[in-house]
C-alpha cells in the first residue's frame, strides 16, 4: 500500500522537478506502472480494497449465519449475544472454520442493515415556558452505609435545558405529586405542557394514537398548576429525548462514583447543588455562548407562575383494629382510640401519613418505608389507659416513651408507689383536657415543692385555670341600699361598751 507521503513524492519529482517515469521509478524502487498510475490519477492517496474476500470454509453456512444475526438483532440491547458467542453457536453446528471469517461476515451484514433499520429523527425547537419533560431513573447510592436502589425523578425545561433531580424511595404517585411540587417551586414556575411516558402513576388507559385516560388525582395537579398532560407514543423513548438524555447524564456525573449520604435528605440538598452548578458550568447547546443557567433566567419570566402548594396526597380506605392501628404499606399506624370501630381515610404523601375521620384528623406520622414496623403515637392511647391503668407499664405504644422533663421525672417518682400507675394516668389524662405545656408547668411547680402525687398536680391545674370573667349581677332598684354601708372600726369598740 503506498503511503501519502510517496504519492506526494512521486509527484513533486515529476511536475515540479521535471524527472521522468524511469528516474522516478529507479530512485523510489517502484515499478513504471505504479508511478504512471499515480500522476494519471487526481488522488494523492491509494488503498487497495479487496473487491470479493474468499470465504471457503464459510460458504456453505452463511445461511445459518444470517439466520442467527437476523434473530439477536431483534433481542434487547440487554440480552444480545456478543459476535464471539455467535460464533461459538456456529461451531457448535459444525463450522470448522476461524473467528475472523465470521467477524468480517457479520460487520458487512450490519453495515448493510444499518441503513435499513436505523431510525431518523427530526430535532424538535420549544419556545420558552411551552414544554418540560418528566421520567424516572434507578440509581445505587449508600444511605447510612446501607446500599438502596432509589428512585430518581428528572424534570427538563426543554427550551433551556435547565434539569432538576430528586431521589425518592419510591415511584408512586405521592412521590409524583411531591416532585412537581418542588420542581416548580424551584423553576418558580411550570410550562404550560408536560411530557410524560405512560406510567401507572398518570395513565390508566392508553387508547389509540394520543388519546389517554389520565388518573383523576394526576389530573387535579395538573389543573393546579394549569399544565396540560402529553404522553408519548408507548416504547417511543424519542418523543421525551431530552429528559432520557438527562438521566445518562446524571448518572454518569452525578451517581458516578457511587454516592455516600447519611440520610436521603443530605442526598436531595446535593443532587439541587449539582443540577445548579451543571447548569452554571455548561453551554446551551443551541446557543453556545449562553450557559443553560443563563437561558433558564431568561425563560424564567415566560414560565406560568407557581400557583401555590398542591395538596398531593394519595387516598384509600382502611379499617382500624381493636388495638388502634390502621395498616398501610407493610407498616401499622396508630390512631386516637376514638376512631376504632369506623373506617378511615389514609392520606399518604411523601414524607409523611396522615388518617382521617369524618373529615377529622385523627393521626399524623412521619412515613415509614420500612416492611413489619409499628409507628406508634402514646398519646392516642391515653384514654384507653383511664380503664387500664395497668397497660402504662408494659404497654408496646410506652417502651421508651420520651416524656417531657418534668412529667418524666414524676413518672419515675411514681414507679415505686402502688398505685404510681393509676396516679401517672390521672396526670396523662389531664394533658387531654389541659394541654402538654400547662400540665408540664404544673408538674415542675410540685417537683420545686418537693411532692409528685397526682392529687397535688391535679389541684394545682384547677389553681391555674382561668376561672373566666366574674358574672354580672343585676339588682332589681327595691333590694337596693339607700344607705350606703361605712366601714368603721370604732363602731366595734362602742360594742364593747368602750
Amino acid at each position: 500500500m503506498l503511503v501519502v507521503e510517496t504519492v506526494g513524492r512521486i509527484r513533486r519529482e515529476y511536475f515540479v522537478r521535471g524527472k521522468s517515469i524511469k528516474e522516478i521509478a529507479r530512485d523510489l524502487r517502484l515499478s513504471r506502472n505504479t508511478v504512471r498510475k499515480i500522476l494519471r490519477s487526481p488522488e494523492t492517496a491509494f488503498a487497495y480494497e479487496r473487491e470479493v474476500q474468499p470465504q471457503p470454509k464459510l460458504g456453505r453456512w452463511t445461511s445459518d449465519l444470517d439466520r442467527m444475526l437476523e434473530a439477536n438483532a431483534t433481542k434487547s440491547p440487554r440480552e444480545r449475544l456478543t459476535l464471539i458467542r455467535v460464533f461459538e453457536d456456529l461451531h457448535g453446528l459444525g463450522y470448522q472454520g476461524g473467528y475472523d471469517a465470521v467477524r468480517r461476515y457479520a460487520r458487512a451484514w450490519q453495515r448493510e442493515h444499518s441503513s435499513q433499520t436505523q431510525p431518523a429523527f427530526v430535532p424538535l425547537s420549544f419556545a420558552p415556558g411551552e414544554a418540560y419533560q418528566f421520567d424516572w431513573s434507578h440509581e445505587v447510592v449508600l444511605l447510612n452505609g446501607v446500599t438502596v436502589t432509589v428512585k430518581v425523578a428528572h424534570m427538563r425545561l426543554c427550551h433551556s435545558r435547565m434539569p432538576f433531580v430528586r431521589a425518592y424511595p419510591r415511584e408512586t404517585q405521592e412521590m409524583v405529586f411531591d416532585a412537581h411540587e418542588r420542581a416548580f417551586a424551584f423553576f418558580k414556575g411550570a410550562c404550560t405542557r408536560g411530557i410524560y411516558d405512560n406510567m401507572k402513576t398518570a395513565v390508566e388507559t392508553v387508547f389509540v394514537g394520543k388519546d389517554r385516560q389520565y388518573n383523576r388525582r394526576f389530573l387535579q395537579m395538573c389543573a393546579h398548576h394549569l399544565v396540560e398532560p402529553v404522553a408519548c407514543t408507548p416504547a417511543a423513548g424519542w418523543e421525551k429525548g431530552q429528559v432520557e438524555n438527562q438521566v445518562g447524564v446524571v448518572r454518569e456525573r452525578f451517581f458516578t462514583p457511587r454516592l455516600r449520604f447519611k440520610t436521603r435528605d443530605e442526598l436531595n440538598a446535593w443532587l439541587l447543588d449539582k443540577c445548579v452548578a451543571h447548569a452554571r458550568a455548561h453551554a446551551h447547546p443551541e446557543r453556545p455562548e449562553l450557559t443553560v443557567w443563563d437561558v433558564f433566567e431568561e425563560e424564567r419570566p415566560k414560565l406560568v407562575a407557581y400557583r401555590g402548594r398542591f395538596d398531593g396526597f394519595h387516598a384509600l380506605a382502611a379499617s382500624v383494629s381493636k388495638t388502634c392501628l390502621v395498616r398501610f404499606d407493610n407498616n401499622k399506624y396508630s390512631v386516637n382510640a376514638s376512631a376504632v370501630g369506623r373506617p378511615v381515610e389514609i392520606q399518604a404523601y411523601a414524607d409523611r401519613v396522615v388518617i382521617r375521620q369524618d373529615g377529622r384528623g385523627v393521626a399524623e406520622h412521619p412515613r415509614s418505608f420500612g416492611r413489619g414496623e409499628a409507628i406508634y403515637d402514646p398519646w392516642h392511647y391515653v384514654p384507653v389507659l383511664a380503664r387500664k391503668p395497668g397497660a402504662l407499664r408494659n404497654g408496646a405504644p410506652f417502651k421508651d416513651w420520651v416524656l417531657p422533663t418534668a412529667l418524666g421525672q414524676v413518672r419515675r417518682k411514681l414507679t415505686g408507689s402502688n398505685d404510681g400507675d393509676r396516679q401517672m394516668v390521672a396526670i396523662l389524662a389531664a394533658v387531654l383536657t389541659d394541654g402538654l405545656p400547662a400540665v408540664e408547668a404544673a408538674c415542675a411547680q410540685a417537683l420545686t415543692e418537693g411532692v409528685h402525687s397526682s392529687d397535688v398536680i391535679l389541684n394545682i391545674l384547677s389553681r391555674r385555670r382561668d376561672p373566666g370573667p366574674a358574672v354580672t349581677v343585676l339588682t332589681p332598684d327595691a333590694l337596693r341600699l339607700r344607705h350606703a354601708p361605712v366601714a368603721d372600726c370604732a363602731r366595734y369598740d362602742q360594742l364593747r361598751g368602750v
